[in-house]
């Protein structure tokens, strides 16, 4: 049993609506994203691995485009855009086209982030 790993970064901002009009999140500010999609599952031993990461990339590179210098609260489904909302968007739309998925991290910051493990 082997844990995959394919990250990707992308650039946007947000706000955070739900929250009291004196915290700081409460205002459009933005972040360098960085998204890690773990996958977790035996290594096939024909090819030595478990999926191509090529294969992976080609599912998660729209994601990025799409949410890449984006104001997220304007995508539909991120109209309250935290990481946690975010890193289960972002499984709903992966989760059909990557095996294995185990989880998805989403990382506002090098010390802040959310491990999303599905339903």
């Amino acid at each position: 049993m082997v844990e995959l790993v394919r990250t990707f970064t992308f650039q946007a901002a947000h706000y955070l609506p739900k929250v009291s009009e004196d915290h700081k999140c409460r205002h459009m500010h933005g972040h360098a994203y960085r998204v890690e999609v773990s996958l977790r599952g035996p290594v096939n031993p024909e090819t030595g691995w478990l999926v191509d990461f090529g294969e992976i990339a080609i599912v998660l590179d729209p994601i990025r485009k799409e949410l890449d210098h984006t104001i997220l609260n304007e995508i539909p489904g991120l109209e309250n855009p935290t990481a946690e909302i975010l890193s289960a968007w972002i499984w709903q739309r992966v989760t059909a086209g990557i095996p294995y998925l185990h989880r998805v991290s989403v990382f506002e910051s090098e010390n802040s982030g959310c491990h999303y493990l599905g339903d």
